[in-house]
């Protein structure tokens, strides 16, 4: 499970593990029944509190996303995916803003932004396409 994070975002970092989370799920990267890092293990390959990734679990714990097993551990619900349409809207708006966000503060015009963005999805149309 590849999750990023950037304390320079303006995104609480605990957000920033739930909505990856919620991608991966309506993304299908991660599939109902499948199993969610220890908590410490996350905090470890992330380097964040322990505390951080234990929030981000309760809120996709009470979104319906994942559910806990005891002490089993935290496992991607059957009703977690896919995400409705709503949704992955709310997950995109929140990382757009975020680039964007990240992109002001760098100085990095919205023209050139967005050509980055076009030139990144072509990049990944090529791929997929030779594969």
């Amino acid at each position: 499970m590849n999750i990023h994070i950037s304390p320079s975002s303006g995104v609480p970092i605990y957000l920033q593990i739930v909505n990856q989370i919620k991608y991966l799920v309506s993304s299908g990267q991660l599939e109902s029944g499948q199993e969610l890092p220890p908590i410490r293990a996350l905090a470890e390959k992330l380097l964040v509190n322990p505390n951080t990734v234990a929030r981000a679990y309760r809120e996709l714990e009470f979104a319906r996303i994942v559910t806990k097993r005891g002490t089993t551990g935290t496992f991607v619900s059957n009703t977690g995916s896919p995400l409705a349409r709503r949704e992955r809207m709310k997950i995109v708006t929140e990382r757009a803003d975020a680039l964007l966000a990240e992109a002001q503060q760098m100085g990095v015009e919205i023209d050139d932004l967005i050509d980055l963005l076009r030139q990144r999805a072509d990049a990944m149309k090529s791929t997929v396409e030779r594969k």
